[in-house]
């Protein structure tokens, strides 16, 4: 070994400098797969056709760091299809478990976001394990809250002090009860004689006033007038249903698909523009988006009693009802209907029309009820169903209801509404600027509404 100071020192730094190359690369490395980055990119990128812990549209990902090299996979998400064109035995099998379904290739993922989506993915994965191995909470749980043995004996205890305490008294108050008793027998006691008490002026006041006939009468006038009055206010509000909110089989959120997600209204109730009826959509239209969306995780929603909806429990139930298995995303014979309950009601002798409303006086509904241009015209009847975790009847629906709409609400003639262009007098009214309502169109005519 050299004594020479300047060659120890040479030899030393280059020891150090190759330690902190290797505790570099060893930090950039940790640095580059970043679970939490991975969490961000997953979500963004991988959630709509695969989960860790289940297949959905492509295969489970847990551990499959396990099942592929790093390199191979950084490859394949680059770009899969040409893999399986070049050959690549184990990407040809993938292709094909999986009905050869076209994985989306992501060129713009760098080599550092793949590795911190595997970082996220084998977080997740440890964390099912664990998991796994701790076994079902429920059972530690029931355990926990059973009823010691001790808590029995003690209710038992006190059930007998409670009782003893009960037969101490009986017997004090057998006892009281005959030396009162031999007492009276020898004269000690004296009966208590109460002197009948004289009413008081107020009462001997009252009872004249009870018995004046025209007390009698005007009592008995006010209360008929009062009983009519309440009479007919319950028949005017008779089958009026303001405020109505069923509990509906499925707890469906109209806040978290129109208000968060911007599903447009008629995606759903496509009747609303072109026929009578607005529609309730049936269960496959709902399976176009939730054929792929499985599980809620969104912000938490709550009933009209402010209870928490499990949202992952409640999209289950339409697979239920359609008996649809989302782990092989096939559908059974048992199927059944989704028994929702109608909020809406108009009597039999009414008609409504949501097409002459939401199509043809759209914009006369607009100004009338000030909507802004983004709010869609349901809103004038049915409230801002947006902002509804639970759909309610917002408006009362009664004939005065729509006739004073009727009255109020302004005709706004637009040149691609062909509806009213044959009205000549009213059209010609309108072109000359005057004030129409729907009133003077017919509105008020009983046909109208009535068959």
């Amino acid at each position: 070994m050299s004594t020479n100071p300047s060659v120890f020192l040479k030899n030393y730094l280059k020891k150090g400098l190759l330690i902190l190359t290797f505790v570099f690369f060893g930090v950039a490395q940790a640095l580059a797969a970043d679970p939490k980055e991975g969490e961000t990119l997953f979500k963004a990128n991988c959630s709509s056709c695969h989960a860790v812990g289940k297949k959905v549209t492509g295969p489970a990902l847990k551990d499959v760091d396990k099942r592929h090299e790093e390199a191979w996979i950084i490859k394949w998400v680059h770009n899969s299809q040409a893999m399986v064109k070049a050959g690549d035995p184990v990407a040809v099998k993938l292709f094909n478990e999986n009905n050869q379904s076209v994985m989306t290739a992501f060129p713009n993922l760098t080599e550092d976001n793949v590795k911190s989506i595997l970082a996220y993915i084998k977080q997740e994965g440890d964390a099912i394990d664990k998991a796994a191995a701790a076994g079902p909470v429920g059972g530690a749980a029931a355990e926990s809250k059973g009823t010691s043995t001790f808590t029995i004996f003690s209710l038992l205890g006190l059930v007998g002090v409670l009782l003893l305490v009960i037969w101490v008294l009986n017997r004090v108050i057998k006892t009281l009860e005959q030396i009162v008793a031999n007492r009276k027998a020898e004269g000690l006691v004296e009966e208590e004689v109460e002197e009948e008490e004289k009413p008081s002026a107020f009462a001997v006041k009252l009872k004249k006033l009870a018995l004046n006939k025209k007390v009698i009468a005007l009592s008995l006038l006010t209360a008929i007038v009062v009983l009519s009055a309440w009479s007919v206010r319950e028949m005017w509000f008779t089958g009026v249903t303001q405020n109505y909110q069923p509990v509906q089989p499925i707890k469906f959120s109209h806040k978290i698909h129109a208000g968060v997600n911007q599903i447009n209204c008629q995606y759903c109730h496509s009747g609303a523009f072109k026929s009578k009826n607005a529609s309730i959509p049936s269960a496959n239209v709902c399976m176009n988006c939730h054929s792929q969306i499985n599980e809620y995780k969104g912000e938490p929603i709550f009933d009209a009693e402010g209870e928490k909806i499990d949202g992952t429990a409640e999209i289950q139930k339409i697979y239920a009802a359609l008996d649809y298995d989302p782990t092989t995303q096939k559908y059974g014979t048992n199927t059944r209907p989704i028994e929702w309950i109608r909020i809406h009601n108009l009597p039999d002798f009414a008609y409504f029309n949501h097409s002459q409303h939401v199509k043809v006086a759209e914009e006369s509904i607009r100004a009338a009820k000030g909507l802004k241009a983004e709010d869609p015209v349901c809103y004038a009847c049915h409230g801002e169903v947006a902002k509804m975790d639970e759909v309610y009847q917002y408006s009362p629906l009664t004939m005065k209801w729509c006739i004073n709409c009727h009255r109020e609400t302004d005709m706004k003639h637009l040149p691609k509404n062909h509806y009213y262009d044959n009205m000549v007098e009213v059209h010609d009214r309108i072109k000359r600027g005057e004030k129409v309502t729907v009133a003077q169109m017919g509105g008020l005519e009983c046909s109208k509404c009535h068959y």
